[in-house]
């Protein structure tokens, strides 16, 4: 029988509960690029990631997307529409092959009136993701198009091992999927990543983007916020 010892969230429950709750939970396997929830979907369930990855998203009225974020094991969303029982406010699709555990909303209620250490815990990620959300509002207030790339490129990106003072994005997201993050268009985007080409600042190297010029974006996005 499942229990819920490997969602992050519950590994501190005691071992009894752990089963007892997972009893109303459901577990499955989604392939790549597959809805699990959509936008405006009245369900109230929370999902789990067990393992693979999904992205969330944002349609506006205009049909504009905007990329949210994205999610590996274990993350969990739809705790939203779990506490205020209003429709789900964005779209969830898993990246690659993924495995989720759905838990009705009363169950997830009924465990965080139930453990103070859990409710802690959710209350916790609802700070990051209040954090998260102002700044994406201020970078969008403040900041240009151009500016909210160099963030964004910088933000995606890690070490690039073996390379000091360099950062790699990889596997690359494409155009679209850079512009939907930072709320632009695909030619601006295209536009402003060719800049940065000709200036040496990145490359595209094989499976990622090469930040070279980190530093330089850097000051840059200072700037941006300055101006």
């Amino acid at each position: 029988m499942e229990d819920l010892s490997e969602i992050a969230l519950f590994q501190d429950l005691p071992a009894d509960a752990s089963r007892r709750y997972a009893a109303a939970c459901t577990w499955r396997e989604f392939n790549e690029n597959e809805l699990v929830i959509d936008i405006e979907d009245e369900t109230t369930d929370v999902r789990f990631v067990l393992s693979g990855h999904v992205r969330i998203i944002s349609r506006m009225a205009t049909g504009k997307e905007v990329i949210l974020g994205e999610m590996g094991a274990g993350s969990y969303f739809g705790e939203f529409a779990a506490i205020d029982n209003a429709p789900r406010s964005a779209n969830v699709t898993t990246l690659v092959r993924s495995r989720l555990c759905t838990m009705p909303s009363a169950t997830f209620l009924q465990i965080l009136g139930e453990h103070p250490g859990v409710a802690i815990k959710v209350m916790r990620q609802f700070s990051f993701l209040v954090r998260q959300l102002n700044l994406r509002l201020a970078e969008h207030s403040f900041l240009s198009a151009k500016h909210r790339l160099y963030n964004e490129l910088i933000r995606l990106s890690r070490p690039r091992s073996g390379h000091e003072n360099q950062r790699i994005i990889s596997p690359p997201p494409t155009q679209r999927e850079i512009a939907e993050r930072i709320g632009s268009r695909r030619e601006v985007v295209s536009r402003e990543l060719n800049a940065l080409k000709r200036e040496g600042l990145i490359e595209v190297a094989r499976g990622g983007i090469v930040i070279a010029g980190v530093g330089e974006l850097q000051r840059r996005v200072s700037e941006g916020w300055e101006g």
